[in-house]
């Protein structure tokens, strides 16, 4: 047989090794990724949540305006930090969604946010929610007067 004629492979030797050193380099590549980067994530939608279910809230307040006359109200579960909220029918008491919030995202400020039938806040004053997590950090407000919400990051 002629040496150009013989075909070459690897052997289980040869590839038992570059397995090997595909194991070291996942174990060292692993613990290095950047696992802060979905916490933040986790904040910015846990805020985005909030702030639709707060709109949501003061939509089905309107909408229910003839046949509700204390409105909707949007809940926040728990001891700050929060560990959920509700949307409840502020006439029949009854729970239209509930929510749970992500262990890893802090959300703290106003507890409660009574929407009338005509759309603004039955309190007086601003009320502002704060959802943070690992570096990351968005406000919530909800203006009385016309019940406009608004998310911006800190």
């Amino acid at each position: 047989m002629n040496m150009k004629e013989k075909k070459s492979a690897f052997g289980l030797v040869e590839l038992l090794i570059v397995v090997m050193w595909l194991g070291i380099f996942a174990a060292i590549a692993v613990p290095r990724l950047n696992f802060a980067a979905i916490s933040k994530q986790q904040a910015e939608t846990t805020a985005w949540k909030i702030v639709t279910d707060l709109r949501l809230t003061r939509r089905l307040a309107i909408s229910d305006a003839a046949t509700n006359s204390k409105g909707f109200d949007l809940n926040m579960l728990g001891e700050g930090p929060y560990t959920g909220f509700e949307i409840e029918n502020a006439d029949t008491k009854a729970i239209v969604v509930t929510h749970t919030i992500d262990p890893d995202v802090s959300v703290t400020g106003d507890g409660k946010f009574k929407f009338t039938p005509l759309g603004n806040l039955q309190t007086g004053g601003v009320l502002q929610l704060t959802v943070s997590a690992e570096g990351k950090s968005f406000t919530i407000t909800v203006f009385p007067a016309t019940g406009t919400v608004k998310c911006t990051e800190n």
